[in-house]
């Protein structure tokens, strides 16, 4: 039963937390939202436990091979989250962010699967704080410089 609540609880944990994080990105209009981004978290969580379970109880290398399915899953969710990045009309790349956490997604649901909570914890409040900060900072920022524009080209002679 203790194992059972343990699997439970690292599951459910993976999906609040990228839930809670695809709130940010729902809020925001944008294509991945709370369904999208838990779905990742859990996805991971759920391959990294079942692959380290059967490496430990089928007696094979189970650290290469969670080492293995890691680094397949992080490449593999990096090409679904490049699906999210486009140009618009404006020519502006658009979908960095969000692309980034499905990838952050991808790998709360590894440190989820792993059961390291504090790892779970620090990242949880960083990737919070950059996603509610962020955007205000980079405005300041750009208002410092006087960039109104707001795109990734260089500011112009005397705009600094």
């Amino acid at each position: 039963m203790a194992e059972f609540l343990d699997v439970a609880l690292r599951l459910t944990i993976a999906v609040v937390v990228g839930g809670a994080i695809g709130i940010n990105r729902d809020l925001l209009n944008k294509p991945a939202g709370v369904r999208t981004i838990g779905l990742v978290s859990l996805a991971a969580a759920m391959l990294v436990m079942a692959l380290d379970n059967y490496g430990t109880t089928a007696g094979v290398a189970g650290e290469d091979a969670v080492s293995r399915v890691i680094q397949g899953l992080m490449t593999g969710v990096g090409f679904l989250g490049a699906g999210v990045i486009i140009r618009d009309e404006t020519n502006r790349v658009r979908g960095l962010t969000t692309a980034a956490v499905v990838w952050f997604a991808a790998g709360i649901g590894v440190v989820c699967g792993v059961g390291n909570w504090p790892i779970l914890a620090v990242s949880v409040f960083l990737v919070f704080a950059l996603l509610l900060g962020g955007g205000p900072i980079e405005r300041h920022v750009h208002r410092i410089f006087k960039r109104t524009d707001l795109d990734d080209k260089p500011p112009t002679a005397g705009t600094v």
